[in-house]
């Protein structure tokens, strides 16, 4: 009894040391990657019990908490310039490639059935296309059913690295909607019902008849919504796949703070709303093991994440691109000047 008592106790404190010892890192921002952060923090934790927490609030959300330095890293979709970055003493760095894709709900429509336009889509969230039997969109899908129904336009209501990459996107396949709205992360909306998250807008377009939104792709699949085609710079029209997000990001050169919009890329397979979503850290740092920490996650998520990422329909980053972030994380540095090591 004695050993099996001695057993027990030597159990008892080895956990009691393990959770001593178990580091526990918070995230905040973008919604667009929840789902890869979520699943990569969980298998994180199997692996090391090492602990993060990633709140789901927004890329807007994320910069003004890592501004205020209320978490320790944040998440946006729309990169910040390196003037913004060196202003608020901030890197960034990109952890994964995705796309933005409309989605509509109309009964006898299947998933990627429907073809709309660039000039479409804008005139949609224009409020000049205002039913589904529009001749625009019935010219467009021959052999598909289309109601005389109105379409419900819904969009984020929140600060939205999402809602800038499909801006930017409009932007440049519409003059009319850059000079009349523009894109951002925020805009005047000329029209539309809002949700909060990628999850808002997928909620509300699972429960609204008749409406249109747009999401990250992994929302898209997990909630069986029904995505559409797009035509993109090379007026093919697409599916959006981990293998057109990956066409979409094939030029891109991650120089200049890794600064990279993705959206209208050449290429006749590329998906035309593909975004990067990025990574905020500030480059002096407090408190150095906790900054370890965080780098320990993302270099953990690099080297043995891709899977989980493309289970997910999200693009891994290539090899030498990874590379590239691991030496731009040498300039992180602890208040004493010593450069963060991850230990």
């Amino acid at each position: 009894m004695k050993t099996i008592a001695t057993a027990i106790s030597a159990g008892a404190l080895a956990l009691s040391m393990t959770s001593v010892n178990a580091a526990e890192i918070t995230g905040a921002g973008a919604s667009f990657p929840a789902p890869i952060y979520s699943k990569w923090a969980d298998a994180y934790n199997k692996e090391t019990g090492n602990k993060v927490n990633y709140q789901s609030i927004g890329s807007g959300g994320g910069i003004k908490q890592i501004s205020a330095k209320t978490v320790d890293f944040g998440a946006s979709d729309m990169p910040l310039k390196p003037e913004e970055l060196k202003e608020k003493g901030l890197m960034q760095f990109p952890t994964v490639i995705g796309g933005v894709v409309p989605v509509v709900n109309l009964q006898g429509v299947a998933p990627g059935q429907m073809k709309l336009s660039a000039e479409v889509l804008a005139n949609i969230y224009l409020n000049k296309i205002t039913k589904w039997n529009d001749k625009a969109i019935v010219d467009l899908n021959p052999g598909v059913k289309l109601p005389d129904m109105d379409i419900s336009v819904i969009r984020r209501a929140d600060g939205s690295g999402t809602t800038f990459i499909f801006t930017n996107y409009l932007s440049k396949v519409s003059a009319d909607w850059k000079s009349t709205v523009g894109e951002g992360t925020a805009v005047k909306w000329p029209v539309g019902l809002g949700g909060k998250g990628n999850e808002g807008v997928s909620a509300f377009v699972q429960r609204v008849p008749g409406s249109i939104g747009y999401v990250e792709y992994a929302y898209a699949k997990q909630n069986k919504l029904t995505h559409t085609q797009l035509n993109n710079a090379e007026g093919v029209y697409v599916q959006p796949s981990e293998e057109s997000f990956k066409a979409a990001a094939a030029g891109a050169s991650w120089s200049n703070s890794f600064y990279e919009i993705l959206t209208q890329q050449p290429g006749k397979a590329a998906w035309p709303i593909t975004g990067a979503t990025f990574i905020l850290f500030h480059t002096e740092q407090a408190d150095a093991a906790k900054a370890s920490e965080v780098l320990k996650f993302f270099n953990w998520a690099y080297a043995k994440g891709d899977k989980l990422s493309s289970d997910l329909d999200y693009v891994p980053l290539p090899d030498e691109t990874v590379k590239k972030i691991e030496a731009a994380w040498k300039t992180v540095k602890a208040t004493d000047g010593k450069t963060i090591v991850m230990k």
